[in-house]
């Protein structure tokens, strides 16, 4: 099964901000690991947290990938992407 992976508009201004190495790695990991999965879910961690229940957290080097999985139209939002000691801020 083949999931879409999108990106909120605010994401896509982050990722302007980080180093193009770590940028490709982010975009690596995203496509060509999580988009091919059968359950995105398999290699992420749920967050914690009453609010927080419905997004998945993906560790790339010292970054975190936060996605919101839209299961009904097979996509990956990614809601926000930083640094692992300014994410959960």
């Amino acid at each position: 099964m083949i999931w879409t992976i999108e990106y909120d508009t605010l994401v896509q201004k982050e990722m302007r901000k980080i180093h193009p190495e770590v940028r490709r790695r982010i975009r690596s990991f995203l496509h060509e690991r999580i988009a091919a999965l059968d359950d995105p879910r398999q290699t992420g961690t749920t967050l914690q947290g009453s609010e927080l229940g419905n997004f998945w957290r993906y560790r790339v080097g010292d970054y975190r990938i936060i996605c919101d999985i839209q299961d009904h139209k097979l996509v990956v939002l990614v809601v926000e992407i930083g640094h692992r000691r300014e994410i959960y801020r």
